[in-house]
């Protein structure tokens, strides 16, 4: 096995063709096209190539000071063969220079990354891993050991808002008002949900600061599949305390374009978006500190039930939620809600 560093288009296209050919189409969601060359420009891609020249594993590096001093990986997918992981690995901890390892993330934990550990039957959704039940033990045999364990849940939309009781009398008494995102003022609204961002997840170890550059890019494209009833945030007497962002599933888009997103692809995703209107992904929620304990996410989280069961949705899928932030998974079980995949990134020595 020799790694090798992706350098020209045909590499990268073979960077991104590699976990389509190695997972199954309807459980593997993959990253867009567009997603990873936008971080081939922060991170170095590498593939692993096999003696006929075929590309069996690939992975990124790359550093962060807001992530300590850490040596990043992400985007790593690899064969069942220790071989090819280990050809990974090599590279990796040469370009850590002695630094722990930690990943995989792309480009951090808040952004995407992460390794499933169970729920394999289960497909992937955006935003999500989904690998099959070799990886975690791949890295496990090869001495990393799993950081910040989670889950992701699903809940059934159908009379799940019943769950969420708010004595509505405090919405006056409170100086209460909830606001919707609009597409055409969602650039604007960016700004206040930052703050929010930050503020309410500065407290857990696997967050980053986003930076008003980072929101941006990474909500790239999103306005025009905003449905204005799954992005909402909460305001007391003017300032602003709680916000759910939810969007359309395009999973099963991503799936049948193997990841594909160019204009064409955009293009044809905008003419049928009403297609991907049965499943939606709860991205992040959070409520600012001095506002948490209040049952303001609770408010939040009826009125989104509200508008996924009015607009005909099925199912919500979350994002990962670590096992110690019981206030969250709570939620989700007081709806009827279930984990659907356990979740973990993974740390080791270079030593």
């Amino acid at each position: 096995m020799k790694t090798f560093p992706v350098r020209t288009r045909a590499d990268l296209r073979e960077f991104c063709e590699l976990p389509l050919r190695l997972h199954p189409r309807d459980l593997y969601v993959p990253l867009p096209a567009p997603v990873i060359a936008r971080h081939a420009r922060t991170a170095s891609l590498h593939v692993v190539r096999d003696r006929r020249g075929r590309v069996v594993g690939r992975t990124s590096t790359h550093r962060d000071p807001a992530f300590g001093a850490y040596q990043l990986f992400g985007h790593t997918e690899f064969t069942d063969d220790d071989a090819v992981f280990e050809a990974l690995l090599d590279v990796v901890t040469r370009e850590a220079e002695g630094r722990e390892l930690f990943g995989p993330v792309a480009l951090l934990p808040n952004q995407t990354g992460g390794v499933i550990t169970s729920g394999f039957e289960s497909r992937g959704f955006v935003d999500s891993a989904w690998n099959p039940a070799y990886y975690p033990d791949m890295y496990e045999r090869h001495g990393f050991t799993r950081r910040f364990e989670a889950d992701t849940w699903a809940v059934d939309v159908a009379g799940s808002a019943a769950a969420y009781t708010f004595d509505d009398r405090r919405i006056a008494a409170e100086q209460l008002v909830i606001r919707h995102g609009s597409r055409r003022g969602f650039r604007h609204q960016l700004p206040i949900l930052r703050e929010m961002l930050n503020a309410s997840f500065a407290q857990l170890g696997y967050y980053t600061e986003i930076s008003a550059g980072q929101l941006a890019e990474q909500t790239d494209g999103l306005a025009f599949l905003l449905d204005e009833g799954l992005l909402l945030w909460l305001e007391k007497a003017g300032r602003p305390v709680a916000f759910v962002v939810a969007v359309p599933d395009i999973s099963e888009f991503l799936m049948r374009t193997g990841g594909r997103l160019g204009p064409v692809e955009q293009l044809r995703l905008l003419a049928t978006r009403s297609r991907y209107r049965r499943d939606a992904v709860l991205v992040i929620k959070g409520v600012v500190p001095e506002a948490q304990g209040r049952g303001y996410m609770t408010l939040l989280s009826r009125e989104v039930h509200r508008n996924l069961e009015a607009g005909g949705y099925r199912t919500l899928r979350s994002t990962f939620v670590e096992r110690g932030n019981a206030a969250s998974a709570a939620s989700y079980r007081r709806a009827g809600g279930r984990p659907l995949h356990g979740y973990t990134f993974y740390q080791r020595g270079t030593a």
